[in-house]
């Protein structure tokens, strides 16, 4: 057996493979081209650090599609990083707090309940909960509020976050008349009112009482 040394160290048979060695000519076997073929974007270099989405200067496939309006469908724009993001946690998820435990998005990363604080935290009402817990987070659903305020404990919004959506104000009518008196004097035309409307009224009688006269005159020639 021979001496074991650091000069004499080496790898096991067939556990190391050398390096490629592109581009050191046509013997080398990836020599002229170095495994990249002929010509072509992809044969360049930096060819494969485009961007996503990037169809070689085509019309790209998230363009010719269509799109809704807003920024939270997942037909609509913009696209990519733009898009509204939530971390979802069930209520389920909460149960392994000790009751009246104040459960920040802070407690929830350290109990590993979620991974990240990139994105807001929306607490969903998936599973039972018996705890009373004071919970704070980004958003609740129906279920999820029902649930936690069931159990005695208590929601808090991050983010100024509105409970409910606020309702469209109503078009208020006009007030009504305070009493009967003031509805009777509504109702009784003005002075000027019975001064035109008597003068209509003279207006017609005067054209018909012309036409009779004539026919009286007619009446009388006869005779």
């Amino acid at each position: 057996m021979s001496d074991l040394n650091l000069h004499t160290l080496k790898p096991a048979d067939g556990s190391h493979r050398d390096r490629k060695r592109v581009g050191r000519g046509p013997g080398s076997g990836s020599g002229k081209t170095s495994g990249r073929g002929q010509k072509g974007q992809k044969s360049r270099s930096g060819s494969h650090a485009m961007r996503a989405g990037f169809e070689g200067g085509q019309m790209p496939l998230y363009m010719r599609l269509g799109k809704l309006r807003g920024p939270n469908h997942k037909k609509s724009m913009p696209m990519g990083p733009f898009r509204t993001t939530t971390t979802p946690v069930n209520v389920r998820d909460l149960a392994k707090f000790d009751a009246g435990t104040e459960v920040t998005p802070e407690l929830l990363k350290q109990a590993g309940v979620v991974r990240t604080l990139k994105h807001p935290i929306k607490i969903l009402g998936s599973g039972e909960l018996s705890t009373k817990l004071t919970v704070h987070a980004h958003g609740f659903s129906a279920r999820a509020v029902e649930l936690i305020e069931g159990a005695g404990g208590t929601v808090v919004r991050l983010g100024g976050e509105p409970e409910e959506a606020p309702k469209p104000a109503r078009r208020k009518r006009a007030a009504a008349p305070a009493d009967e008196t003031d509805a009777a004097e509504a109702a009784e035309p003005s002075a000027a009112e019975e001064a035109a409307a008597e003068a209509v009224a003279e207006a017609e009688e005067e054209p018909a009482a012309q036409d009779e006269a004539p026919a009286e005159d007619a009446a009388e020639d006869e005779e």
